[in-house]
């Protein structure tokens, strides 16, 4: 299937690693224009040189989006280098504090952990509306999370999680008339190597695979590139009637991540 992307313009944050690279790669190979940000140098050369190599226009920037100016340089310095943008992938994502039980969590942790996720996406939608005006309408994907709707991990991340899927619900009613389209995909545990689950599988071996074996009916965790094949459809004009839609990536996964007894 053609997704209608070639010649679009496309911005991701935090395409550097993980799923957010193979979003930025799904992309160019669809033949879309691609910006993307990331904090490590060297990890943004080496995403680059890999999209580079696919002959499509890209503008990789370093730096932290969750700093409101590096926000702003990165979404209008997107627009300027590929001559415009069609489509926001709001993909940074974290939590702040996680190593802490709850009573032991600051104020601080959960302030950074909203900033990081939801204040992120309201900042680059915000910024994008002006760029997605001059082209007619535009696409936004929050990648959020099933740790949004169902507890077992962090306290601070899932509950902003949550929020992220709200937001999405909201936006899609209030730009509507603007003809830009929101929509939230939700990731189930994702492997990939030097990833978060990559390092508890080599630290915690025997709990990890209880989790592998009990929670997840497959057998297995997700991969990135299961993820980013639905976010590049969701994104595309063939989704064109698909808004203010939470779509898990999980494989049915029964528990949002290991006990929390067991970490």
């Amino acid at each position: 299937m053609d997704l209608m992307l070639r010649g679009k313009a496309v911005a991701v944050t935090g395409g550097s690693r993980g799923i957010g690279r193979r979003i930025v790669q799904r992309f160019a190979e669809e033949g879309a224009s691609v910006a993307f940000c990331a904090r490590n140098k060297d990890d943004l050369d080496r995403a680059a040189a890999e999209v580079a190599r696919l002959g499509v226009m890209t503008f990789p920037y370093e730096g932290d989006i969750i700093d409101p100016d590096k926000a702003k340089a990165f979404i209008d310095g997107a627009a300027d280098h590929l001559g415009g943008l069609d489509i926001l992938v709001n993909n940074v994502g974290g939590a702040v504090g996680s190593n802490k039980p709850f009573a032991e969590t600051t104020d601080e942790d959960w302030l950074r952990t909203y900033e990081m996720n939801v204040l992120h996406a309201v900042r680059t939608t915000r910024l994008a509306i002006p760029h997605f005006q001059q082209r007619g309408g535009g696409s936004v994907v929050i990648i959020s999370s099933i740790s949004g709707w169902m507890p077992g991990g962090y306290p601070q991340y899932g509950t902003a999680k949550a929020a992220e899927i709200q937001l999405a619900g909201e936006l899609a009613i209030d730009l509507a008339a603007e003809r830009v389209r929101i929509n939230t995909v939700c990731p189930g545990s994702i492997l990939w190597p030097g990833g978060a689950w990559d390092r508890f599988r080599q630290a915690h071996a025997e709990v990890f695979s209880e989790f592998e074996t009990r929670d997840l009916p497959a057998g297995r965790l997700g991969e990135p590139e299961e993820v980013a094949d639905v976010v590049v459809f969701i994104s595309s004009p063939r989704a064109s009637w698909v808004n203010g839609a939470l779509i898990p990536v999980d494989g049915a996964q029964r528990r949002s991540s290991v006990d929390r007894r067991k970490r």
